[in-house]
C-alpha cells in the first residue's frame, strides 16, 4: 500500500508493509516504487526489526568512513542493491533471497 506523507524530506520510504511518498505524483514513479519494493523485500527477509538495526549500523559505520551523509547513505548495502536494480521492473520476480549480502 502506498501512502502519501507530505512531511518527509525524501521522495519515498519503505516502512514495512507500507511505501510512503512525499506527494501523490510519486505514486506513478515506477522506478521509485520499485526501489522501495526492493526495500520491503529486504525488510521481510530480515523479519523487519533487524533490517532497521543493520541499516542504521551500516549508516553509522559509513559516516565514520566517508564523513558525509550522501556517500554514507549511498553505500549502505541495502541502498546499493535497491539503486542497482530500481529500473529493472522484473528484478523482484527473479531476485534470490538475501541478495543484499553480495554488497557487503
Amino acid at each position: 500500500m502506498i501512502i502519501v506523507f507530505p512531511y518527509m524530506r525524501v521522495a519515498g520510504m519503505a516502512l514495512f508493509p507500507f511505501i510512503l511518498v512525499k506527494n501523490a505524483a510519486f505514486k506513478a514513479d515506477a522506478i521509485l516504487i520499485n526501489h522501495e519494493r526492493i526495500h520491503l523485500r529486504q525488510q521481510a527477509e530480515l523479519l523487519i526489526l533487524p533490517f532497521y538495526i543493520l541499516y542504521l549500523l551500516n549508516y553509522v559505520i559509513n559516516m565514520l568512513r566517508y564523513r558525509a551523509h550522501y556517500p554514507a547513505y549511498r553505500n549502505i548495502v541495502f541502498e546499493k542493491e535497491a539503486y542497482d536494480h530500481e529500473a529493472d521492473m522484473n528484478y523482484l520476480a527473479t531476485r534470490k533471497w538475501y541478495r543484499f549480502m553480495t554488497y557487503f
